[in-house]
């Protein structure tokens, strides 16, 4: 999904709102808008993205918390380390022929 560079936070009355509610839902989730609701001017409801919201959600949770910040204690301890790093050691190994097998039916060679 792409997010815009900068944040973008429109406000519409409700009564707006539920007239382009298809419109609205569709540029939280495409364009990452957010929006917030307004009932007489009063600022009652927000819409964003449904996998934002639950990314947020995730990090209310004390034990997501906890194991964030036990994920970043052990990479700058240097315990752990990133998987882009792990990924570019792998690749940059030469690689071990596999041994080739014969094929279902045929023959092997004679000895």
């Amino acid at each position: 999904m792409r997010k815009p560079s900068s944040v973008l936070v429109s406000r519409l009355p409700i009564s707006r709102a539920r007239v382009n509610l298809g419109q609205l839902a569709r540029r939280a989730h495409v364009e990452g808008e957010y929006f917030i609701l307004e009932k007489g001017g009063i600022p009652v409801i927000g819409i964003m993205d449904a996998d934002e919201l639950e990314d947020y959600l995730e990090l209310r949770n004390k034990k997501v918390n906890r194991q964030i910040e036990q994920s970043n204690t052990d990479l700058r301890a240097g315990r752990i380390r990133p998987a882009s790093a792990l990924l570019a050691a792998s690749r940059s190994k030469p690689q071990r022929p596999k041994p080739q097998r014969p094929k279902p039916g045929a023959r092997r060679p004679a000895r």
